[in-house]
């Protein structure tokens, strides 16, 4: 009995050891976990805003060829507006579809910064159904995309933690900014 004794302090440190031991992994698997997690909403926030920003920006293309074809905007490519109208209702549907993923995986500030820049697209899309002529409202119309894309560029990048990026404005030829 006297060597179970005297070995007791040894076997309770080989116990106390062995169950810090796994204490130690156990919280660092927790913490990794928790990290790829993060990564992987993180992940999935950019791949989200970046197919919300490419269908938005897919509108916005084909409706400044239409609206070369109707003389309001100096696109180099004018699109007939039967052509336009399909392409416009594909991605549309792109859009909505995107959408979905915004509101699952975004950030409310996101999200309203998404919602101001498709409502000013949706304008763009409803002028340029009128076949109005009107360059002047044309102008607006496009300045009033350009800022909802530079806010939810903005939003988008804080939420996934990059760093403020090009506001995507550059002159194209003289006389036209880019869109």
């Amino acid at each position: 009995m006297s060597a179970l004794i005297q070995q007791l302090p040894a076997l309770l440190g080989v116990v106390i050891g062995a169950l810090g031991s796994y204490m130690v992994v156990m919280l660092g698997d927790d913490a990794r976990f928790r990290r790829e997690q993060a990564s992987r909403r993180e992940d999935r926030r950019l791949a989200a805003y970046s197919e919300f920003a490419r269908s938005l920006r897919a509108s916005v293309s084909v409706m400044f060829r239409a609206a070369a074809q109707l003389g309001s905007d100096p696109h180099p490519h004018p699109l007939p507006l039967e052509e336009a109208a399909a392409r416009l209702g594909e991605a549309a549907e792109a859009r909505d579809l995107a959408w979905e993923s915004v509101l699952l995986f975004g950030a409310a500030e996101v999200v309203e910064a998404a919602r101001e820049w498709a409502v000013a697209v949706a304008e763009m899309e409803q002028a340029m159904r009128t076949e109005a002529h009107d360059r002047e409202g044309w102008k607006a119309l496009v300045e009033k995309q350009r800022v909802g894309r530079e806010g939810f560029y903005a939003a988008a990048r804080r939420d996934v933690s990059l760093p403020a990026g090009h506001s995507g404005r550059w002159q194209t030829r003289p006389g036209r900014e880019g869109a």
